[in-house]
Parts: C-alpha cells; structure tokens; sequence
C-alpha cells in the first residue's frame, strides 16, 4: 500500500517533551534566581539528588550548565556554591542590556505591526496582573516574553542570543530590585511606557524609555549591592 505524506503527518512530534535533566536544570535555575540558595551556599550533589529526585550524573551536568550561565562558581577545595553578584558585573550588564535593548526597541518602534503591538499588549497585561499578585516567577516570565517578542520584531536575533546568555543573572538581578519598596509597580509602568512608544511608532522615545528603564533598575540595585 502506497503512503502518502498526509498519512504519516500525525507523527511528527511538535513539541518534544523535556528530558529529566532539562526539568532539573529548569528547577534549580529559578531556585536560585528565586533566592532560594544564597550566595555562597554551597551546592552538595548528595542533598540536590534527594531534593530533585534525580541522579547525581544529572545534577553534575545541571551544574555545569549553570556555571556556564554565571549562576554557579566551582571553587577548588570546596566544590560549586551560587555565585555571588559584585556591583561591577552587575554594572556591566545593565550597561549592555541599555545598549542591545534601547537599539531593539527602537527598530521594534520603526516595524511593528498591529499583530506585534498586540502580543505586546496581551503580554503586558498579563505583567501588570502578576505584579499586583506580587508574584515574582510570573513577572519574570512575562518580562522575558516581552523582550523576546521586542527583539524579534526588530530583527535583532544575536543580540537577542547575548541578552539570552545573561539571562540567569539578569533575572536574579530583577528579583533582587523586585524586593525594593514599590518597584513591582514601578517596573511594569516604565515597560508600558516602552510599549506606548511601540504603539505609536516612536523610536526616539521606545529608546529612551528603555534606557530610562534600566537606570532606574541599575540605581536600585546598586544601593542594595554596596550595602
């Protein structure tokens, strides 16, 4: 019997399920981000395996990653503790996510359509309900997703790979300022004002309000790392 294409679309996988390591990554990447380790605790591979229930082949390669992402330091005699943030790294990154998001949402201004000004419309909503539910993991999510669909609106795809490789760091980063008196409105009313900008095809001003955006995050955590 002859087989058509059609007949055999049914299998192909969409969305591949995520393996036991990717899940573990995914778990303790945002307990680390959440604050849930402190800097310089140690991470024992004996406890993660009991508090994750996987292998210690997968914690070691977990670990590894998120060496990789700056979130984990491997120091000798003493093995892998949550890496610490000094203020200078910390300046360095809010200097480059001024640089790479300030040029995206001004070419996001220039291009936008009604279908990318709607997804940014939906996603800020969703941001102002979660920060009124006080409820950090969801702000993150739904500030990833906002400059996800920024960036790739603007075409800005590899700096969108470098904001990408920062991201652990940045999102410990806005946990850390979210926990400031009043930045969790704050926050989402400087990125409205970068999506009123979108909305009107403004690059001057989606610029701006993205620069304006992360000095004022910059300051706040600033005065909370010198201290």
């Amino acid at each position: 019997m002859l087989k058509r294409e059609s007949d055999l679309a049914d299998l192909r996988i969409e969305t591949p399920p995520a393996t036991l390591r990717e899940i573990a990554l995914d778990r303790l990447r945002r307990a680390i981000i959440a604050g849930l380790f402190e800097p310089g605790q140690r991470l024992v591979e004996r406890t993660l395996c009991d508090q994750l229930g996987v292998s210690r082949s997968v914690i070691r390669e977990v670990i590894r990653h998120l060496e990789s992402e700056g979130l984990v330091e491997n120091i000798a005699k003493q093995g892998p503790i949550v890496a610490t943030i000094a203020w200078d790294d910390a300046r360095q990154i809010y200097e480059i996510r001024s640089a790479l998001e300030s040029t995206a949402a001004a070419d996001c201004a220039r291009h936008a359509d009604a279908a990318v000004k709607a997804k940014l419309g939906a996603v800020l909503a969703e941001l102002d309900r979660t920060s009124k539910n006080h409820s950090p993991p969801a702000i993150l999510d739904a500030t990833h997703e906002f400059y996800k669909i920024m960036f790739e609106a603007s075409g800005h795809t590899i700096a969108w790979e470098i904001v990408n490789r920062l991201n652990g760091r940045i999102s410990r980063l806005r946990v850390m300022t979210l926990s400031t008196s009043n930045r969790t409105v704050s926050g989402p009313a400087r990125m409205r004002e970068i999506y009123e900008a979108i909305e009107r095809n403004d690059p001057e001003r989606a610029a701006a309000a993205c620069r304006a955006h992360v000095e004022e995050a910059a300051t706040i955590a600033e005065r909370i790392l010198k201290s």
